[in-house]
């Protein structure tokens, strides 16, 4: 992976937040490390973080603040008792971080699936407790994805909170498909996101928590160019049109999604085409991509998107502050 200290020259925000910006410490990948896990993510370079480093990056591309996730969280293979140990110092460090920059960081909460009871309360705690701005999903854990109706408990907690779910895609569960000598998100990562919004969608998940927030990254990933699809399924199966809320589109259009991974022209398009500006947030995907493509996105986000200055605004900034209290009305 290039260096991504090395950085390119001109900023294409002034006050942006930037709710995709994964953090690595140390002990994080020295314990999975312990587990067996040699890579959160194989066939990808590893790629390496410091507090100092995200500050740096995000001063050079204007970002005046991030909201920070460890990614993959926990794994979900793990027994309950070291589960619910690994999120709860994974959530005390986010508090400690956020603490040490409280106007430059936020945090999403880890949570030790698929353990639902020690998930709703170590949810509690991280957002009640320890003030965290919501919760870092991955898709799917070993095959349970962030739609299911098991998810229910969660997703009511959240919304009564109007704590957003940050639902980061994952590898999906091995099924002996060939990987064609490719890392994974490379070309499923898009599909991931594809395979929560169909869950949502179908279990009337939005309508039945409308103050619940959900942001799917990298542009929405495949959702822009499927919605229409998705909401195909009573043509294919009379009993699938007793699932769909009364506008599929329009229910999938409720979703958050950032730009970051999404500004070639074709996926700028589709993206544009779908999110309404009030649902569009930066994102960087700092340090998993290198900060040469991310400050090319921001800029071809500006320069392409076609956005209004009242819409860049909502982009830039506020549709962020709406979500996130704590960067309401701040500087730096």
């Amino acid at each position: 992976m290039p260096d991504s200290k090395q950085a390119p020259a001109g900023k294409p925000w002034s006050r942006a937040i930037d709710v995709h910006h994964h953090i690595l410490p140390d002990f994080y990948l020295d314990e999975l490390a312990q587990m067996g896990v040699a890579t959160i993510l194989p066939g990808v370079d590893r790629p390496t973080w410091s507090a100092r480093d995200s500050l740096a990056m995000m001063d050079r591309h204007g970002i005046r603040a991030a909201v920070v996730s460890v990614w993959p969280g926990v794994p979900a293979n793990l027994e309950p008792k070291p589960a619910r140990r690994f999120a709860r110092r994974v959530n005390e460090y986010l508090s400690e971080l956020v603490a040490a920059h409280p106007d430059r960081f936020g945090a999403f909460a880890t949570l030790p699936f698929p353990h639902m009871d020690l998930v709703l309360e170590e949810f509690e705690y991280a957002v009640d407790t320890l003030g965290l701005d919501g919760v870092g999903l991955v898709s799917n854990y070993g095959g349970l994805y962030v739609g299911d109706r098991s998810m229910d408990p969660l997703f009511a907690a959240a919304a009564q909170r109007c704590s957003p779910l940050f639902v980061h895609p994952t590898v999906p569960p091995s099924t002996g498909q060939p990987d064609f000598g490719l890392p994974a998100s490379l070309y499923e990562f898009p599909f991931e996101s594809v395979r929560v919004a169909a869950q949502l969608l179908y279990n009337q998940a939005l309508e039945r928590f409308p103050d619940l927030p959900v942001i799917l990254p990298h542009g929405g990933g495949g959702v822009p160019f499927y919605a229409g699809r998705l909401s195909c399924g009573g043509l294919i199966s009379a009993p699938l049109a007793d699932r769909l809320p009364e506008d599929p589109v329009g229910s999938l259009r409720r979703l958050y999604v950032d730009i970051a991974m999404a500004g070639d022209p074709h996926a700028l398009a589709a993206l544009r085409s779908f999110a309404s500006p009030d649902r569009i947030l930066v994102g960087s995907d700092f340090p998993l991509m290198p900060e040469h493509y991310t400050l090319d996105t921001g800029h071809r986000v500006i320069e392409h998107g076609g956005f209004s200055t009242e819409e860049r605004t909502r982009l830039e900034h506020a549709n962020a502050e709406a979500l996130f209290p704590r960067f309401n009305g701040k500087d730096v």
